[in-house]
C-alpha cells in the first residue's frame, strides 16, 4: 500500500514536467521512465527533492526533482533569488558572485543562474572560467555581495554536480538562511515560477584582476618568508586532479617564493570526466598515485594536491625510509595548527586573543595542543560553515589563526570563509621550508607533534545506502544506535555519550547529564571511552552515506615508536570496529 502510495505521487510529479515550459529533450526522458515497465529509476529520480545539506544542493545529473538539472538549479536559484530581494529589499542593488568547477554541466548552470539572478533584477558577477571555491568566497567579500553560488559536486564521483550557496559574509549558508532560502525554493512547483530570461546589463564577467587580488592576499599569511628564501628550489609535485587548481595553485605557491613546481600533465587537463583517476578525492590513496609516480622519477620532497574545487587538499612526504606516505586529514590539521601556533609564538605575534576551530569528529589532540599552548580552541559540527560561523561571531573581538577538519579541509586566513586548498597548498609548502631549515622532515614533524602531545590514530568508515530504501535503511541504523545505548566499545567503557541531535549529553561516571552549547541541532552521535577512544556516528549530509569516525589513543615515547604505536591502534581500531558491528 505504501509502494501504491509512494508511486502515485511521483507519477503526479514526473507529469508536471511533461509540460510545454519544460524542453524536448527532458519531456521525453520522462515519458520513458513513466512508460517503463520497471518504476525504480522514476521513483528514484522523483521520490524527494534535492535539499541543501552540509555542502549544499548536491546530486547525481539528470532529470527530475532529486537531480541535478536546469530546472533544479534553476528553482534554487529563484527561491535563492525571491529570498535575497525580500532580505535586502532596501539595497538599491542586489550583488551575487557565481563560480563553477571543472564537472560537466557546471559551465552552463552557472550561466542559467546567472540568467535567472539578472531576470530578478540581481546583479551577477559570474567568473569566465572555472575557479576555485575558496576564490568565490573571497570574491563575495570583496565586491561586496549579498550572496554567492558556486556550481560543484566537490569530490564526488563524477555523475554528480551540486550547488553551494553562501551569504554576504563569504561563507556557505546556515540557519535561519540556509532553511529560509528552501521556503522559497520549495514554493517553486514548476518551470513556470522561474524567470529564465535574463537582463545582460546585469551580468558583469570577472577575469584575472580578481586572481592577482586574491594571491596577493594570500601572501599576507605567510610566517616563515626567511625559511622558504633559503629553501625555494625545493621540488615540489602538485597536482590538480583535472580540477580548478590548475592555475591559481601554481600562482600562490610561486607567489610564496617557491621556484620548483613540478606538474603532473596528464592531470593539468581540465575535464568533468576525471579521466586519470577513479573518483577525484584526495582522500582516496589512489587520486595521488600519478603525483607520488612523478615525485619519485624527479626526486621531489613534497607532492601537493587540491580536490575538482580546490577546497580540499592532499598531502604526501617521504618518511624516514625515503618512501612517500599520505598524511591523512587530521594529520594535516595538527601539522597546521602546531606550525602556526609556534610561529605566532616565535614571532612575538600572540595577544591572548588568537583561537583556533576544529570540528567535533576530527582529532582531540588538537584540544591536548590548545591547551598546553594556552590558546582558546572551539568545536563546531561538521561541514567548514559551521567554522565560518564562528569565525564571524568573533569578528573583530578575537584573532582567528587556523582551523580544519578532517575531511583534508584548513582555512589558514578569514578573508575566506571556506576551506581553502590554494592557500593551504601554499602554506604546507612552507611548513616543509621551515621543518627542513630546522633540520627536520615533515614527517618527522609529524611524529614529534605526536611524541610531545600523545599518539592518536584516526579511522573514517562509511557505509554508503544508495537510494530512497538505503535512506530508510541509515535512519532506522540511527535510531537504533540511541534506543540501544552502548555501555562499552572495544572492551573499554562508555564514560560520556554526546547527542547533538536534542543537544544532551551524559557523563557516566558523574550520572549527570549535561546541556551541549551548540547553534542548532545536528543527528550526530559520539562515544566517549575509559582509554581514550572516541566514536562519532553521523549520516553524510551529501552523499548516501553513514559516517563512523574512530580514534584510538595510545603512547609514543620517541620518533622510534611510531611504528609500534601504529600497529597497536590499528588492533584497537579493528576491535572498535567489530564493537560498532561494521
Amino acid at each position: 500500500m505504501e509502494q501504491e502510495s509512494l508511486l502515485k505521487e511521483v507519477t503526479a510529479k514526473a507529469k508536471i514536467w511533461l509540460g510545454e515550459e519544460y524542453d524536448a529533450e527532458t519531456r521525453a526522458e520522462v515519458q520513458r521512465m513513466l512508460d517503463a515497465e520497471d518504476k525504480t529509476e522514476l521513483i528514484e529520480c522523483f521520490y524527494k527533492d534535492l535539499e541543501f545539506g552540509t555542502g549544499g544542493l548536491r546530486g547525481i545529473m539528470g532529470v527530475g526533482t532529486n537531480r541535478m538539472n536546469i530546472y533544479t538549479v534553476g528553482a534554487a536559484t529563484q527561491g535563492l533569488s525571491n529570498y535575497l530581494l525580500q532580505e535586502f529589499s532596501d539595497l538599491p542593488q542586489i550583488k551575487v558572485c557565481i563560480g563553477h568547477d571543472c564537472r560537466n554541466n557546471s559551465r552552463k548552470f552557472s550561466e542559467i543562474s546567472a540568467e535567472i539572478f539578472s531576470a530578478n533584477g540581481i546583479k551577477a558577477y559570474l567568473f569566465e572560467d572555472l575557479r576555485p571555491t575558496p576564490e568565490m568566497s573571497f570574491a563575495i567579500r570583496h565586491l561586496g555581495c549579498q550572496s554567492g553560488i558556486i556550481l560543484t559536486a566537490s569530490h564526488n564521483p563524477k555523475e554528480y554536480n551540486g550547488y553551494k550557496a553562501y551569504w554576504n559574509d563569504g561563507a556557505q549558508m546556515i540557519p535561519p538562511h540556509d532553511k529560509n532560502t528552501i521556503v522559497e525554493v520549495n514554493k517553486i512547483r514548476t518551470a513556470k515560477d522561474i524567470k529564465f530570461k535574463g537582463n545582460p546589463k546585469l551580468v558583469e564577467i570577472l577575469g584575472e584582476e580578481i586572481d592577482n587580488i586574491y594571491v596577493e592576499k594570500l601572501k599576507t599569511i605567510s610566517l616563515s618568508p626567511e625559511a622558504i628564501e633559503r629553501n625555494k628550489d625545493m621540488k615540489i609535485v602538485y597536482t590538480p586532479i583535472h580540477g580548478t587548481g590548475v592555475k591559481l595553485v601554481p600562482q600562490a605557491l610561486a607567489a610564496f617564493g617557491f621556484t620548483n613546481i613540478i606538474h603532473v600533465p596528464e592531470q593539468d587537463v581540465v575535464s568533468g570526466d576525471f579521466p586519470t583517476v577513479y573518483s577525484p578525492n584526495p582522500e582516496e590513496p589512489a587520486a595521488l598515485d600519478m603525483a607520488i609516480k612523478k615525485a619519485i622519477e624527479t626526486d621531489a620532497e613534497l607532492v601537493l594536491a587540491s580536490d575538482p574545487d580546490a577546497d580540499r587538499l592532499g598531502v604526501a612526504a617521504k618518511n624516514d625510509k625515503g618512501e612517500f606516505i599520505l598524511i591523512n586529514g587530521n594529520q594535516i590539521a595538527l601539522i597546521f595548527l602546531n606550525y602556526l601556533i609556534q610561529r605566532y609564538k616565535e614571532s612575538g605575534k600572540m595577544t591572548g586573543k588568537e583561537y583556533i576551530v576544529k570540528t567535533i569528529v576530527t582529532t582531540e589532540l588538537i584540544a591536548k595542543i590548545a591547551e598546553k599552548n594556552k590558546i582558546e580552541m572551539f568545536d563546531c559540527y561538521t561541514g567548514f560553515k559551521w567554522i565560518a560561523a564562528i569565525i564571524g561571531e568573533l569578528e573583530g573581538k578575537k584573532q582567528y589563526i587556523g582551523g580544519g577538519e578532517e575531511s583534508y579541509g584548513f582555512l589558514p586566513e578569514d578573508f575566506v570563509r571556506d576551506k581553502d586548498a590554494v592557500s593551504s597548498c601554499a602554506l604546507m609548502a612552507e611548513v616543509a621550508a621551515w621543518a627542513k631549515d630546522n633540520g627536520k622532515s615533515l614527517y618527522e614533524l609529524l611524529l614529534d607533534i605526536y611524541v610531545e602531545y600523545g599518539f592518536r590514530m584516526e579511522k573514517g568508515i562509511s557505509v554508503t545506502k544508495k537510494g530512497k530504501s538505503g535512506a530508510e535503511e541509515i535512519e532506522q541504523m540511527m535510531k537504533d544506535f540511541r534506543q540501544n545505548p552502548m555501555a562499552e566499545i572495544a572492551g573499554s567503557k562508555v564514560t560520556l555519550v554526546k547527542d547533538y541531535a536534542n543537544l544532551t549529553g551524559y557523563d557516566k561516571i558523574e550520572n549527570e547529564k549535561m546541556i551541549l552549547d551548540m547553534p542548532t541541532t545536528s543527528n550526530v552521535l559520539q562515544y566517549f571511552t575509559e582509554d581514550g577512544t572516541k566514536v562519532s556516528v553521523r549520516p553524510s549530509g551529501t552523499e548516501p552515506k553513514i559516517k563512523f569516525y574512530v580514534e584510538v589513543a595510545g603512547v609514543m615515547k620517541s620518533r622510534e615508536d611510531y611504528a609500534n604505536a601504529c600497529a597497536t591502534a590499528e588492533a584497537k581500531v579493528n576491535a572498535v570496529k567489530a564493537s560498532l558491528g561494521i
